[in-house]
Formats: structure tokens, sequence, C-alpha cells
């Protein structure tokens, strides 16, 4: 366990050095200061589009005082790796989904309670306005600063069994599910046996029966070609928490008040141009998995699946109350 600990902190202590070194993370002989965000996806997909549509607007409202270099596919490692070199100040922004982020912030786990919003309206009402900014404020102490969240879609269940059109039809099923009790503890309250297990090896498990089914939102159900080996997709929603853009603190307290102002409203602005990027590779999927044989049920009444989760409310009520209810009242 020594061993593991040193070997950790020197990849850190190097990565640190290596960016660092790097002429971005500095002032430039023209007086414009360069500033590095991680993003592990690809150039074109959403979350990466909504990042470079963030750096655009920092450089458009600062004059260009300030440029933002986003580094996608994975160039400073995966989101919890690039997490915690925000934290040290090595990387100045990164983009996370909210579970990985849960072990940071332990108030943010809220964004992934099972059916928590009645539409995405109400989502994006919830998370574009006071409670969703209170909920990135608590980043506070964390050495981060929640900045926006981006769409990320909603989880739903697939198969390779049988058409899901209620709870019942869960029972007996083993679903893939992340390697989180909250994940774990959703499933199981549908009946279904939770099997955790790393996202590269759900598409041979599916196809070798070691799994009947996973759940996703649609683009990773189709560029996973999981649609391939799992024909029966659920639509449902279930869960939709949303990936949180965020700064580094060390790099945040190095701003000017009105220069952290300007950054915030870029990240505001950057969220309808994320969001119209997810909703073209959404539709996309959609036309892809379908033309492809998958059998698309849509759920128009959720009522029984919030009535069978309740458990799960039960279980993380008293962690979560206070934010479950100001993003479910009405305001």
């Amino acid at each position: 366990m020594k061993k593991k600990a040193i070997s950790l902190f020197w990849i850190v202590c190097i990565t640190t050095f290596l960016l660092a070194g790097c002429s971005e993370y500095s002032v430039n002989a023209d007086g414009t200061t360069t500033l590095i965000l991680a993003e592990n996806q690809p150039a074109d997909y959403p979350t990466t589009i909504g990042a470079k549509e963030f750096a655009r607007l920092v450089e458009e409202k600062t004059d260009g005082r300030y440029k933002i270099k986003v580094y996608h596919g994975g160039q400073l490692g995966d989101e919890k790796r690039a997490v915690e070199l925000t934290q040290l100040g090595a990387i100045d922004f990164v983009r996370s989904n909210t579970i990985p982020l849960t072990e940071f912030n332990d108030q943010i786990g809220v964004l992934a309670m099972p059916f928590l919003f009645e539409d995405e309206k109400e989502k994006w009402d919830k998370l574009t306005g006071d409670v969703g900014n209170d909920l990135l404020n608590t980043f506070s102490g964390t050495k981060l600063v929640g900045l926006a969240f981006y769409d990320s879609g909603e989880r739903s269940f697939y198969n390779t069994v049988r058409p899901i059109k209620s709870p019942e039809d869960m029972k007996g099923l083993k679903i893939r599910v992340q390697s989180s009790e909250l994940a774990i503890d959703i499933v199981e309250s549908l009946g279904a046996s939770a099997t955790p297990m790393d996202y590269g090896e759900v598409y041979s498990s599916l196809q070798n029966g070691v799994i009947d089914g996973a759940e996703n939102n649609f683009p990773s159900y189709y560029t996973s070609s999981h649609y391939n080996v799992a024909k029966y997709y659920t639509v449902n929603g279930f869960q939709g928490a949303p990936e949180v853009l965020l700064s580094s603190q060390e790099t945040w307290d190095q701003l000017s008040e009105e220069d952290q102002a300007i950054f915030k409203e870029a990240a505001m602005e950057s969220i309808e141009v994320q969001r119209e990027a997810w909703d073209q590779l959404t539709e996309v999927s959609k036309e892809k998995v379908t033309a492809a044989g998958s059998e698309l049920i849509e759920v128009d009444d959720v009522s029984e699946w919030r009535e069978a989760v309740q458990p799960v409310y039960d279980k993380y009520g008293d962690t979560y109350r206070k934010w479950i209810e100001r993003l479910t009242e009405d305001e």
C-alpha cells in the first residue's frame, strides 16, 4: 500500500511538472494568459463542444487577455485524475460527470437520484437557477469551483432478453451498473440483480450472457455498439446526472472579481451550445439504433417506477433531503 502511495505521488509530481512547464500555463510574451481545460471526450463530442464554446466566450469577453486551450480525448488523464490535477492547480479547468465527483463532494450526488425531475424543462430551470448555483457552491472547500452544469442526457435500461415495460419486467435480470452504492440500490429496488462492472467489459458480457442488460443514455448505447447485442431499450430516463464544468480554486483565486464574473458568465452562456450539440447527437443515435433493429419501448407514465424506487429515497433521504426538497418544489 505504501509503495502504491509513493508511486501515485510521483505520477502527480511528474504530471504537474510537465504541465507547469508548458508555455500555456503562464503569461505569454504578449501579456495574454493561456489556461488549460481537461476534457476526456473526443473533439466532436457535446461536452467538448461546450468546453470550446466556454473558451471562445472567455477570450471574446476578456478582449483576448485570456485564452483557454482545451485538451480533449483524455490527453491529460481520465476524469478522476484530471479532477485531482485540477485540485492541485496543475490543470485550470476540467469537465467531469457528477458521479465521479461524489468522491470529492458528497452533496452533488443528489443529482444522481432516480426520477428526480418531472421533465427536462424542470431539470434545466433548476440547474440554471438559484438552486443549481447553490449546488455548484457546495464545491467550496474542495479546491474546486463549480461553474456550470452540462447535459449528459437521461439514462435508461437496455437488455438482451425481453422488452421492459414496467418494473415487474426487471425482475431476475442481471444488470450492469457503475461501481456506486447508489447505482446498485436503484437497480435492486427494481427487482433486478445489480452487477458492477468496468464499462469496457459490457459488450462481451452482454454477448456471452454474463449479464442480461445495462443502462446508459442513447449516445453511449450507440457509440459503444451495445445496440448490436442488446436490442431492447426502455426509454424511461430513470437518471439524469449532469456533467459539471469546474475551475481549480488556485486558478480562480488569481482572477480579479471582475474576471471571475466574466468566466462564470461565459460558462453559463456555453450551456446552450452544449445542450444543442447533445440533442443533435441523441437524435442521430436514436435514428441509427432504430435503423439497426433496436426496439425502443417508450414509457409515458413513470409513476410505478417512482414508487418502486421509494426505498432508495428512504435510504438517502436524510443525506439529500434539503436538496431534494429544493430541486422538486415549485418556485
